[in-house]
């Protein structure tokens, strides 16, 4: 391949392009500025089109025909041929950004624009885009690829807020120098994202337009997130660019921690996402306003049009996408073309995919009417709805477009559905998400989708159901389920609600279909219903089948039984297997029991096993039994092998005896072996000793060795000498490295002192939601009621859903029960129920069964399934207790359900 002709011939191309764009701006006499208020294009983009060498984008070059008057296909032609790739690579994914068009990536089209020339393809041009604070953060992520480093940034913010089109103007310097852009789409983008991952080169822009589609996906999103950790990470394939959009409640469901003990189904998802988001506001700022007017009094007639309509509320990028229009057919729309779009939202919020077929949206929207909207229908009720929710209203956007993308099923699987598959406008399905979240769908929904839904979809409507405690759905769509991993959670949720032969049928289902898994829950069940040998038995199959989980119920067992040999022996080999957690738990009970010989023998062999965190509990030991010599040396040995936390141990176990010099002696070998947590405690001891000099000279060399604590302690210190300037230099500099307690601690410190001014800056220095509400929280406890308040609104407006609860509670103990309702609705609507579960319980306390019902029944609707015991509690009676109703669960309608 001559790869130099094509360079020259692309060169060639490109200086002849800027020169015509050149001579026919010194034409027109306009400067750039006018240029891009014609043209209907930032300033800079202008610029970066005018500089030579750079081959715009074929969308700018068009605009900039139009408004010079030049001949664009002409232009078109030369930026074609000067956009030849010139990358390093000729293989991979993708194909050249220029290549492209935007709306082939999902960027939103505008509006029509009455009487408007010249439209572009699908119906009109972009408008010009305005810049805003995170377009500069973008940017400074894609001059970083430009310049050879991978990076990734994933762009959260509300529907239609600017996402995909910010990315797209992102790229355009990258397609001036020939990268190529992969967008997985094809059969599924979940299919595509880990099948051709592996295959992208250098110079490549990875598209992940609503990520949640590829790090979501229960089968193969952590596996997406592990191979773009590696791409990011592989110096032979760099620089790659991977950008992607998501929504907030997705960005909180994938980075937020799981609870003690509980899943954790996106870890590798929430370490890759980890400092890579940015976030898109959802409106235009005062100065994004004026930019905006700017290109509409230049002739942009998109933004002209949108801002007659958006006015000050800022929400330029909405209107645009036509959210309005949406919005208003929605509310205005017949009761079936209501129906309808109700359970497309329903199904889009609880799991099904982007594609919804005709016999499931008709299907479900039967019990979305009342009894009078039904009996008015006519035959052609349903497809007189579709055709009219189908029909573009504003742009090219659809309440419901009908599209030709087949829904795909697994071969052989007798659910298919009829007719056409339509697709619900993002907007729609993000505003359904807040309208209905407390809502649950009608018993048609579960009907209907246990019969069409894909086993995927499945998985997650298995979930939708059992969170809302609608068990006896949850068990008809679990029937078709084929992923035993829905199996078992729906079991243990039977188990957890009485119902062990319900768990026991799923229990056994999922092991008929080849998830040994299952066994320890069954068996589990077993050992609960008394029949221990059974128990024993199948927890024996499961360790057999490597489930070594399952050695702690056994070793449990013999140990019950009096048979200690037994019970050692299963712990050894959970050992054997990696688990050597067993033996340090059978070696403490050991311990308590009064037998310390046999826990240290036990201690010894996981520490044999290579566990040195064992070390820890045998230095104790000895330690506890006046050995102080075997202890130094347990201490010293976990040191050796990297665990200094050990010496700590010991040094404060000394220092409690009152043995001073003999802690100080084990913190100095820690902290010389690099432990800067016992260069603390170190300080800490010169401290009480009075050696203030001593102390605060150990604290800098921790902060200098990068302990962001000891700045804390530090700070304290400072504080209480009275050097407030001090403690605020060190706060901030705690701040700067990433660590705002700092911050939060010292604005305590100054709240305390009276101080609430500047208590209340420092807590804004912070940039910590947290700081603000644990500083209304104290306001509180003072009696100023009117200073937390506005705390907590600050903290709100920030997006502090806990501050909300704060504020919930607030306005209960203030009597103003309307206002907390209101403000637990909004807290619900940001994801946080547990709000109403506080306002059950006070409402529980003050007697009002009914208050209380009402709210935990929007708690359940809404999915939160610890709310569900608050249910059942209060509506429970001598006829229906509340072990019954948490049995058999609740019917769509609300009522409990009769026995199944």
């Amino acid at each position: 391949m001559d790869r130099d002709g094509d360079g020259d011939r692309a060169a060639a191309a490109a200086a002849e392009l800027h020169r015509r764009l050149q001579d026919a701006l010194a034409r027109s006499r306009r400067t750039k500025t006018q240029l891009a208020g014609l043209a209907g294009l930032a300033r800079s983009t202008v610029n970066e089109a005018l500089r030579p060498g750079v081959v715009p984008s074929a969308e700018t070059v068009a605009a900039l025909a139009r408004a010079l008057g030049e001949d664009a296909p002409a232009l078109l032609d030369l930026r074609r041929r000067a956009a030849v790739p010139t990358a390093r690579h000729d293989t991979g994914p993708g194909r050249p950004i220029g290549a492209w068009h935007p709306h082939d990536l999902e960027v939103h089209p505008a509006g029509v624009v009455p009487d408007a020339d010249a439209p572009g393809r699908d119906g009109g041009t972009l408008p010009g885009y305005v810049g805003r604070a995170h377009d500069r953060a973008l940017a400074e992520t894609v001059a970083a690829a430009a310049s050879g480093r991978s990076a990734m940034v994933v762009l959260v913010g509300s529907s239609s807020t600017g996402k995909t089109r910010a990315c797209w103007e992102a790229v355009q310097p990258l397609a001036d120098a020939g990268w190529r852009l992969w967008h997985p789409w094809d059969p599924t983008r979940a299919e595509a994202a880990p099948a051709d991952l592996v295959r992208v080169g250098p110079e490549t822009v990875v598209w992940l337009n609503e990520a949640q589609h590829y790090l979501g996906d229960p089968r193969v999103g952590e596996r997406v997130a592990a191979a773009l950790h590696t791409l990011l990470t592989d110096p032979r394939r760099a620089p790659v660019l991977v950008l992607g959009t998501l929504w907030p409640e997705y960005a909180r469901a994938y980075t937020r921690l799981p609870p003690p003990g509980g899943p954790d189904p996106h870890s590798r998802v929430r370490e890759l996402l980890a400092g890579r988001t940015l976030a898109v506001p959802d409106t235009f700022d005062t100065d994004a306003l004026r930019t905006a007017a700017a290109l509409a009094a230049g002739g942009d007639r998109h933004l002209a049009d949108t801002l007659t309509r958006a006015g000050d509320s800022g929400r330029i990028t909405q209107d645009l996408a036509g959210a309005p229009e949406l919005l208003r057919r929605y509310h205005e729309g017949t009761e079936p073309e209501k129906a309808l779009l109700r359970a497309a939202m329903d199904a889009r919020r609880l799991g099904m995919g982007l594609h919804l077929p005709w016999a499931f949206l008709v299907d479900a929207a039967a019990d979305y009417l009342d009894d009078d909207a039904w009996d008015t229908l006519d035959d052609d009720w349903a497809q007189t709805a579709l055709d009219e929710l189908s029909r573009p209203g504003h742009g090219t956007h659809a309440p419901l477009r009908r599209t030709g993308r087949p829904r795909r099923r697994p071969t052989g699987d007798p659910a298919a559905s009829r007719g056409p598959v339509y697709r619900l406008a993002d907007y729609l399905e993000q505003h359904g998400r807040a309208e209905r979240r407390r809502v649950c769908p009608p018993a048609s929904f579960w009907e209907i989708a246990a019969d069409i839904a894909t086993p995927d979809e499945l998985v997650h409507l298995v979930d939708g159901a059992t969170g809302r405690g609608r068990d006896r759905h949850a068990v008809l769509l679990a029937r078709r389920v084929r992923d035993t991993f829905a199996l078992r959670d729906l079991a243990w949720m039977r188990e957890r609600a009485g119902d062990r032969q319900g768990a026991e049928d799923l229990y056994r289902r999922a092991l008929d279909a080849g998830d040994t898994v299952a066994l320890g829950g069954l068996a589990r069940v077993r050992e609960e219903a008394g029949d221990r040998e059974g128990a024993e038995r199948l927890y024996r199959r499961a360790a057999d089948a490597g489930d070594t989980a399952v050695l702690r119920d056994l070793v449990r067992m013999r140990e019950r039984a009096g048979d200690r040999q037994g019970a050692e022996d299963l712990a050894r080999r959970a050992a054997d297997a990696g688990d050597t957690a067993v033996l340090r738990d059978l070696a403490l009970r050991w311990e308590d029991a009064g037998d310390r010989d046999g826990a240290e023998h036990l201690l010894r062999r996981a520490a044999d096993a290579g566990d040195t965190a064992m070390l820890r509990d045998l230095a104790r030991m000895r330690e506890e039994a006046g050995d102080r010599e075997g202890a130094e040396r347990l201490a010293r040995q976990a040191a050796d092998a990297g665990d200094t936390a050990v010496l700590r141990d010991l040094a404060w176990m000394r220092r409690d005896a009152g043995d001073r010099q003999g802690a100080e002696d084990l913190y100095r070998q820690a902290a010389d072996a690099g432990d800067t947590v016992a260069l603390r405690d170190l300080a800490w001891t010169r401290r009480e000793a009075g050696d203030r000099e001593g102390a605060e000279d150990l604290y800098r060399r921790a902060a200098d060795a990068g302990d962001t604590v000891a700045l804390r302690d530090l700070a304290r210190v400072r504080e209480r000498v009275g050097d407030r300037q001090g403690a605020e230099d060190l706060a901030l500099r705690a701040g700067d490295a990433g660590d705002t307690a700092v911050l939060r601690d010292l604005a305590q410190t100054r709240e305390r002192a009276g101080d609430h001014e500047g208590a209340e800056r420092l807590a804004r220095q912070a940039g910590d939601t947290v700081a603000l509400r644990d500083l209304a929280r104290m306001r509180e406890r003072a009696g100023d009621g009117e200073g937390a308040e506005r705390l907590y609104r600050c903290g709100i407006d920030a997006g502090d859903t806990l501050a909300l609860g704060d504020l919930v509670r607030m306005r209960e103990s203030a009597g103003d029960r309307e206002g907390a309702e209101r403000l637990a609705r909004r807290a619900v609507d940001a994801g946080d129920t547990g709000v109403l579960r506080y306002l059950v319980e006070m409402r529980e306390r003050a007697g009002d069964r009914e208050g209380a019902e009402h709210l935990a029944r929007q708690a359940v609707d809404a999915g939160d399934i610890a709310a569900l015991g608050h249910l059942a509690r209060v509506v429970a009676s001598d006829r229906q207790p509340e072990s019954e109703i948490l049995r058999y669960g609740w019917e769509p309608d609300g009522s409990v359900s009769a026995p199944w």
